[in-house]
């Protein structure tokens, strides 16, 4: 491996381990910019000594941080998988004083951390920042165990909806508001059952003033949770040979996915949400309390 340190440690999310043989800056210089992005790991917890009967999963040798990041993100999808619990490309946030939860889903950039301010702004809690942990595996219902830290959003974007964020419109294209007050990503004690899931769009068309939540059919929310689900596997590393992280998901469990995709197609609710962050944010919060939303309303 090119003569790099390197160090065997065990990382712990949402209560599981993943023992890893990776690069000792992992646990060192990296780990503050790395832990935020990895599902279910709390930022502050450095990982441990690894259990010597544990094989170790190997970073490739000569990987920098954002591989190893990557890496890291496809097994935990594969280690959380293993035990009925699906890594979906998602924002959760749960009402004040708990209740059911809404899983907010979309591609890059379709707002879905614009959404969850406005819901902080209400006094949400957020539960997960972009990559969500929900549990299949219980009966009749599916809960969210924590996700990643880190709250990205768009500085522009953000900046149009939020002034009073103060964002200034010069700089990266994307900056880190979880750090802000009252914007963290808190973890929820323990698992949150959830009520609905939304595929937001904010700006969605011309009729987005008046188009509300619409209700999105079986078929269809398979095939959003089954996009969302293979999140962390949908990319290349930038090491020499640029291995597809989708090689990390063997047959057995890719057909595993599916069936956990089917039941929350089946068991929960998802609607399509266009127009602003508070007005998607207005219909999140009726549907958490248990309101069917009506015809042309949000």
């Amino acid at each position: 491996m090119g003569g790099e340190e390197r160090c065997v440690v065990e990382l712990h999310s949402a209560g599981r381990g993943l023992v890893v043989d990776g690069p000792a800056a992992l646990v060192g210089a990296w780990w503050p910019r790395v832990a935020p992005y990895l599902p279910g790991v709390a930022p502050g917890g450095v990982p441990v000594a690894a259990r010597a009967e544990v094989r170790p999963v190997a970073v490739p040798g000569g990987a920098g941080m954002a591989d190893a990041r990557r890496w890291l993100g496809a097994y935990l999808h594969r280690l959380h998988l293993a035990h009925g619990t699906l890594c979906a490309h998602a924002v959760c946030a749960q009402p004040p004083g708990g209740g059911g939860a809404v899983v907010l889903l979309g591609g890059h950039g379709a707002g879905k951390t614009l959404v969850a301010l406005a819901l902080a702004g209400r006094g949400w809690r957020v539960l997960a920042g972009d990559v969500a942990l929900l549990d299949c595996s219980g009966p009749g219902r599916a809960a969210v165990l924590g996700g990643t830290s880190a709250m990205v959003v768009r500085r522009r974007a953000t900046a149009r909806w939020f002034p009073e964020l103060g964002l200034p419109l010069e700089g990266s294209v994307t900056v880190e508001v979880g750090n802000r007050p009252g914007l963290s990503v808190v973890a929820p004690g323990q698992p949150a059952s959830v009520a609905a899931g939304l595929v937001v769009d904010i700006d969605g068309g011309r009729f987005a003033a008046e188009t509300a939540l619409e209700p999105v059919d079986r078929h269809t929310a398979a095939n959003t949770w089954l996009r969302a689900s293979g999140h962390l596997l949908d990319r290349m590393l930038e090491t020499p040979g640029g291995q597809a992280l989708r090689e990390v998901e063997d047959h057995a469990g890719y057909l595993r996915r599916l069936a956990f995709v089917r039941t929350l197609a089946g068991l929960l609710p998802l609607y399509a949400a266009w127009g602003s962050p508070e007005r998607i944010a207005a219909g999140a919060a009726r549907l958490a309390a248990g309101h069917q939303p009506a015809q042309g309303e949000c």
